[in-house]
């Protein structure tokens, strides 16, 4: 039997608060979503003035983060772009009814070498989501470092 880490709301809302607090800084209306390892929403916020498309992107990169245990801007990045027409798992992103994300801005959270959940962003480009998304993952592991657990922000997790 083996013990798990689970993302609670507390250490969630923390992760959003720090992702909406980039936002503002570089100046972009995100939805923040962050997701546990099953790929269901703990906290899903969007600004005042967000697309209202964002909440089900944002998921859906978290979901797709999390469950995958990598990084949603890596489908389309060689040689890791199974997304790619003439790549093998070309059409993955319709999997899962539509919810598989292939593009930047999904990042699975990895606590002591194991996914514990996702984070999503979605309304600005990619630079901006992951500028988001790592503000998220940094506040997290600022939050944890009390406790000895090591955040790391991998992009590609081979188990």
């Amino acid at each position: 039997m083996k013990k798990a880490l689970k993302l609670e709301l507390a250490e969630a809302r923390h992760m959003v608060a720090a992702a909406l607090a980039k936002a503002r800084e570089i100046g972009v209306l995100e939805t923040v979503c962050i997701v546990d390892d099953g790929g269901y929403p703990l906290a899903l916020e969007r600004m005042d003035g967000a697309r209202v498309t964002g909440p089900q992107i944002a998921w859906n990169k978290a979901f797709t983060a999390a469950g995958h245990k990598r990084s949603t801007h890596l489908f389309n990045q060689p040689p890791n772009g199974p997304a790619l027409p003439g790549n093998e798992a070309f059409g993955i992103q319709w999997s899962f009814e539509g919810k598989f994300a292939v593009f930047v801005g999904g990042f699975p959270i990895v606590v002591d070498d194991e996914v514990i959940g996702g984070v999503g962003l979605s309304g600005g480009n990619g630079e901006q989501d992951t500028a988001c998304g790592l503000a998220a993952l940094q506040a997290l592991a600022e939050l944890l470092k009390p406790q000895n657990h090591r955040v790391t922000v991998q992009t590609d997790i081979k188990k």
